[in-house]
């Protein structure tokens, strides 16, 4: 790939097209998790539809332009993502102090096109983070009421082209949420009103604090990996074919005595790579891995949260089992305790009382960062968020949607189940495994999933 250059102005503040409301705003139970407070990246490609003789400007906008106007416009109604982030010592909870400050807004451009860099299908990290920021210059920090939830970059390509990078707290936004926000941006840049109406409500998740919190104390502690605490870590992206994917299934149902396998591709995929991953590390046997996955509460919740809710609206559920346990079971057996601890989130009492230990854990202060260990597997799934829309104004269509690594729990034991890209068709209904590991564990890993491509 020939080398090219990315050319940035100075960041300036874009701020809601008309006046909106000063106050100050509080969190839910799940939003004020510390591990949440982290700005999640993401970066949409769009591609020019307009042919003109001009290869400099193959869109009648500019879409750097086009894109600032159409976000003062849509923070009129998401003002809250327009001020400023922070979490007050006194009490350990977030506020966010809408006080129309403004979004931090980057407008660069880079001198080579967007097919010569594949769409960023390939998702070359180190040129992929040229397309995004994800902290507040520090000229628009302010000690008292401290970060911009939201900072943005425009892109624009030799192409006409160009890429939209986002950096969203996630303190603020789940993914569903900022796929609503994206799709505003969207739909405003058409001349279109939004199709849905955001809703902040955070009232609605916050718990009451109960005396005894449920503890399970098994006796066994956290296995250990001998490559951590390890600095060289390195980040990489697995696709996983479908026919990969359905080869899994079939050994799983052989496994299970069964015709048809009734587990999910996430089951099964969150399954393999939680045991890869374990080999991968070295994880003794005696000590506990567990596995976390996120469960959405927007319809199974009673009341339903409102249609616009746009803040954290899932819980965390948790597998644990020794490491033993993970690599000698059947990996029908290890999917089917995925499986079974999905269910937990369809009881509205079992929601309820898990927000109030989140909430004892708040007002106890026992709400900490996990830190990186490599016992515990976070596993994010982004390939249902509706984060893809068609078209950008009247002139870009957006041809792919991807993120980076972010520093959620510890990053090293997050894993984030991508869409595939578009370029290659033989890649349909794939599933990207982004992963960060120590880089002698990541050799292991790749072997692990190398049998996953010729599993029989």
């Amino acid at each position: 790939m020939a080398p090219f250059c990315v050319v940035r102005k100075d960041f300036e503040l874009v701020k809601p097209s008309i006046p909106t409301p000063s106050e100050v705003l509080s969190f839910s139970t799940i939003d004020n998790d510390v591990n949440m407070e982290t700005i999640s990246p993401t970066i949409f490609v769009c591609q020019s539809i307009i042919t003109t003789n001009n290869n400099n400007n193959n869109a009648e906008e500019d879409p750097a332009k086009l894109i600032k106007q159409t976000l003062s416009e849509v923070l009129v109604h998401y003002y809250p993502l327009a001020g400023r982030l922070k979490r007050h010592s006194h009490d350990g909870r977030l506020r966010l102090t809408c006080n129309t400050n403004g979004v931090p807004f980057l407008e660069a451009t880079a001198d080579c096109t967007l097919s010569s860099l594949s769409y960023l299908d390939d998702l070359n990290f180190e040129i992929a983070k040229e397309f995004v920021s994800t902290s507040t210059p520090a000229d628009f920090i302010d000690e008292k009421t401290g970060y911009a939830p939201l900072i943005m970059q425009v892109t624009k390509f030799s192409c006409g082209g160009f890429t939209i990078g986002f950096g969203l707290s996630h303190s603020v936004s789940d993914g569903f949420g900022a796929a609503q926000f994206f799709q505003a941006i969207a739909e405003v840049s058409k001349g279109k009103k939004l199709s849905v109406k955001p809703v902040w409500e955070r009232e609605r998740l916050v718990g009451s604090p109960i005396k005894e919190p449920i503890k399970v104390d098994n006796g066994l502690f956290p296995a250990k990996s001998p490559y951590l605490p390890f600095s060289d870590v390195v980040d990489e992206c697995f696709y996983v074919k479908s026919e990969s994917i359905k080869r899994l299934k079939e050994s799983l149902a052989k496994e299970m005595n069964s015709v048809h396998c009734s587990l999910t591709t996430f089951e099964v995929l969150a399954a393999y790579v939680w045991r890869a991953r374990l080999r991968a590390l070295k994880l003794n046997p005696d000590g506990i891995t567990t596995l976390f996955f996120a469960t959405g509460l927007r319809k199974v919740i009673n009341p339903p949260l409102p249609e616009g809710y746009y803040g954290n609206a899932f819980l965390t559920s948790a597998v644990e089992i020794t490491g033993k346990e993970l690599d000698e079971k059947p990996l029908s057996e290890v999917a089917n305790l995925i499986k079974e601890k999905k269910k937990d989130v369809f009881d509205n009492n079992y929601i309820r009382k898990s927000i109030d230990v989140l909430e004892t854990e708040l007002v106890t202060r026992q709400n900490e960062k996990i830190k990186a260990t490599g016992a515990l597997m976070a596993v994010t799934d982004w390939r249902n968020l509706g984060l893809v829309v068609e078209e950008i104004g009247f002139g870009w269509k957006v041809v792919n949607v991807t993120t980076l690594q972010w520093e959620c729990f510890g990053s090293v034991d997050l894993c984030t189940f991508l869409p595939p890209p578009k370029s290659d068709p033989s890649m349909k209904n794939a599933v990207g495994i982004l992963v960060s590991l120590p880089r002698p564990a990541m050799t292991k890993f790749k072997e692990e999933m190398n049998d996953l491509m010729v599993i029989n």
